[in-house]
Order: C-alpha cells, then sequence, then structure tokens
C-alpha cells in the first residue's frame, strides 16, 4: 500500500484556509482523505477553526513527549499538528492539515511529498474578513495585512487556490487535490 501525502493548506490569516477545508472535509468520505486537527494555545471559543484548545503547560508537555509531528509558534500562540498524521499517511490516506507559511521549509523537510497549497484572496476582502472575525484591533488588522505579503512561498509542488469568490469553488479545488489518491490505492471500478 502506498503511503498518503501531506496537504498543507497555507495561506494568511483571515483568507479562509479553515472554511475551504471544512467545506472539503464535509464532501470528502473519510476513506479518501483525512483532515487533522490543530492543538493551539488558543481558548477553544476564541472563534474561527476547531481546534483542540490547549494550556501552555499542556502544549509543553506533549511537545516533550514527541507529540506533535509538526510545531511552531505564531501570533502569540503555539501551534501543533498530532503525530496521529503519520499513522493515517501509513494507512495510505491523504492528510490535510492547516499550515503556517513561516514553516512551510521545516515541514517540507520533514515530509519531502507534502503538497502546500496556498489560499489567496484580494486584499480588501481580507481585511473584510479579519473585520468581522473580531479577533483583533483596527491596528492590528492593518498589520496582518502588511504580513500578508511578506511571504514569498517557493515550493515545486506549490498549488493555488484563489477564495476571493464563492467559498463553493474553492472548496472543490481542495477536495480535488485532497481526493488525489497515490499510485496503486485507486479503486478499482
Amino acid at each position: 500500500m502506498n503511503r498518503g501525502k501531506l496537504i498543507y493548506v497555507i495561506g494568511p490569516s483571515g483568507c479562509g484556509k479553515d472554511s475551504i477545508m471544512l467545506h472539503a472535509r464535509n464532501h470528502c468520505p473519510g476513506a479518501e482523505a483525512a483532515f487533522a486537527h490543530r492543538y493551539i494555545t488558543r481558548p477553544a471559543d476564541a472563534g474561527g477553526e476547531n481546534h483542540v484548545a490547549l494550556l501552555p503547560d499542556e502544549y509543553r508537555a506533549r511537545l516533550d513527549l514527541g507529540l506533535f509531528a509538526l510545531a511552531w509558534d505564531s501570533h502569540g500562540n503555539r501551534y501543533g499538528v498530532g503525530v496521529e498524521i503519520d499513522a493515517w499517511m501509513e494507512a495510505g490516506l491523504n492528510v490535510v492539515v492547516n499550515g503556517s507559511r513561516a514553516y512551510l521549509p521545516e515541514a517540507a523537510r520533514r515530509y519531502p511529498e507534502l503538497v502546500p497549497v496556498l489560499v489567496v484572496v484580494d486584499q480588501d476582502i481580507l481585511r473584510q474578513r479579519l473585520i468581522l472575525r473580531g479577533r483583533e484591533t483596527a491596528g492590528e488588522i492593518e498589520d496582518r495585512l502588511r504580513r500578508a505579503g511578506d511571504y514569498a512561498v517557493c515550493h515545486p509542488a506549490l498549488r493555488t487556490i484563489d477564495n476571493s469568490g464563492e467559498l463553493a469553488e474553492a472548496g472543490r479545488a481542495l477536495l480535488e487535490l485532497a481526493r488525489k489518491r497515490p499510485e496503486g490505492l485507486r479503486r478499482a471500478v
């Protein structure tokens, strides 16, 4: 059985990564792909993604025990993706994770077959989404918008999804990538 691939979804905060991933997850049979939760030192009721909220001490203990396949710090929080993704890929599933643009080089080093998916969105739409999300002040939002263009993403397998239009269209694009099966796993018809 061939190993699944890591589908590493990245993009600026507020571009709609969580919404696109939820759409794809809701339309993807569990035998085709797995969608990983992130473990974050952010309260569960902070809005946005469905994540596992950890206290800083809980996060540190899991990190020290080697329970994260991927782990990084960003925007005052700590993020982790559990080692369970390795078992899922060994079972032949493609695994979709919400990653970090800054952490992409390390993630690609750990998972050479990684497929990065950059979600892009028109800057005016991004500003409105950040305002509606309500997590940051106006100044913090403007800082995020400036930083959104700071990361040049370069990877030979990079795919881009524009989420400036209908969510269903962007969600279908991610679903198509998540469903791509490694050779040898396609079902006979």
